[in-house]
């Protein structure tokens, strides 16, 4: 077999460095946005913030009376005309609204007054600080606070610490007894049971809850409380009276100084009501308004950049306006894909998540005559603020769950919160179990499983109805 050379020409979709750089801006957040130009403001010298000034000179007229332009400088300055032309003309106010161009009272402010909680360590510190009587009680302690979990338990041996603090074990467990009774109480402990027994000590409790602590945590979590009365040869109302006492513990005595940090979600796009109709509204507040350097735009027009230096800013500002394109065609999608979904969705926005429709992609897609890729990168990482709270746009697309009755088909959202309504309403002595709930759902012509009840509820994160029950 011979190699020989053939030329063929076909056709083919190449991914341009700008159509990468399009598709990468559509799917950012607003904060993921604002970074962005901020890197690029930084990178890039011929973009910059808009002044708000629009007057200035035109780059022909800066330039006099002088020699007439050569036919490179007109091309040149087509360009830059062109540029200055497409982003003044995407730039204009009647394309989407947004806080730059609509004057709206109702869109919220974000300011955030933020304080440092005290930690578990911290408050237990103060407190060994102010009981310590030496220097070496003072170590001990330190290496016992600090080798505590979130929940408050110890979770290294006292012949580890001893061995860090060069001590006896007799002298950390001294320690460990002290700091186990400074608040919360129940903290420093090494197991469920030792928790429980510290707080039951210090309450100073009927010995018989420390039974019921001792022999029947097992019988405790799963509510068996006439095993429990049975073993202890006690009357079914007193062991439960007991057992409202141990329940009443905290299991976890740091959960109280367990500070997450905030989850801020910052809105895309804001859905207001004004009379009886919609109105969406871009949030650009955070998204600096680019333009491209008329001083660059300028000295290029006269011919004052010459050389290598003329072809690294010709090249920045093509950059820069591919930049400015893909923001503004990225608020554009975001704006119509948000129209649409309000427009779809307008009896959640009335009335809220039990009214959701379903929806998938392709119908958005087929209104805007977009790929359903293009819808799902608009909504990615894209939040909007309803009247009802702040939902990813994803979350208004739902599967359909169909009813027995022929009525319209239901979002499986608002499924999901029917199920937590009915749940929410239920006797906490008697609850409902998934198949009750599943038989309440079909009277109401909703017709699912009961495994998908439970595939529901566990992604409302509630429990199953034998730990939801409550005998007290």
């Amino acid at each position: 077999m011979g190699l020989k050379q053939q030329m063929k020409q076909t056709l083919g979709m190449t991914m341009t460095p700008q159509l990468q750089q399009a598709i990468k801006i559509l799917q950012m957040s607003v904060m993921e946005l604002q970074q962005e130009v901020n890197k690029e403001l930084m990178e890039n010298p011929t973009l910059e913030e808009h002044s708000g000034d629009e007057g200035g000179e035109d780059p022909k007229e800066a330039a006099g009376a002088e020699a007439p332009e050569t036919a490179q400088q007109q091309k040149e300055s087509a360009e830059l005309e062109d540029w200055q032309k497409y982003i003044e003309q995407s730039q204009s106010a009647g394309d989407y609204k947004s806080t730059r161009n609509t004057n709206v009272d109702d869109v919220p402010t974000y300011e955030q007054i933020h304080a440092k909680p005290e930690t578990l360590y911290d408050h237990l510190m103060w407190q060994l600080r102010m009981q310590a009587h030496d220097e070496k009680e003072l170590f001990i302690g330190e290496e016992i606070i600090g080798n505590l979990n979130d929940d408050g338990y110890l979770m290294v041996l006292l012949e580890e610490i001893a061995g860090t603090c060069s001590v006896d074990v007799a002298e950390v467990e001294a320690v460990l007894y002290k700091v186990q009774r400074f608040d919360p109480p129940g903290v420093a402990a090494r197991e469920l049971k030792e928790c429980l027994l510290i707080q039951l000590e210090i309450l100073e409790e009927d010995d018989a809850c420390e039974m019921i602590v001792e022999n029947h945590l097992a019988e405790l979590e799963t509510k068996n409380y006439a095993l429990i009365a049975k073993s202890m040869n006690l009357s079914l109302d007193y062991v439960k009276e007991l057992c409202k006492v141990v329940h009443g513990l905290e299991p976890k005595p740091g959960r109280s100084f367990v500070h997450s940090e905030p989850v801020y979600f910052v809105p895309d796009v804001y859905v207001l009501k004004v009379g009886d109709e919609y109105m969406v509204v871009l949030n650009e507040d955070r998204i600096p308004r680019l333009q491209i350097s008329k001083d660059y735009q300028q000295q290029l027009s006269e011919g004052q950049i010459k050389g290598q230096a003329k072809t690294y800013v010709k090249d920045k500002m093509k950059g820069a306006a591919w930049l400015i394109k893909s923001i503004i065609q990225r608020q554009k999608s975001i704006y119509r894909v948000t129209q649409a979904i309000v427009s779809r969705q307008r009896d959640f926005f009335d009335h809220g998540p039990q009214h959701l429709k379903p929806m998938v992609l392709r119908d958005i897609a087929e209104e805007l005559e977009l790929h359903e890729s293009t819808i799902s990168r608009v909504t990615t990482n894209k939040f909007v603020h309803t009247p009802h709270g702040i939902f990813e746009l994803k979350y208004f697309f739902n599967s359909a769950i169909k009813r027995s009755d022929g009525e319209a088909d239901m979002a499986s959202e608002s499924v999901k919160q029917k199920i937590k309504s009915i749940i929410t309403s239920e006797n906490t002595k008697n609850p409902f179990s998934d198949q009750q709930i599943a038989d309440m759902l079909k009277e109401d012509n909703i017709n699912i499983a009961r495994r998908t009840v439970a595939k529901y509820r566990e992604a409302l994160g509630v429990l199953p109805s034998s730990k939801r029950k409550k005998f007290f």
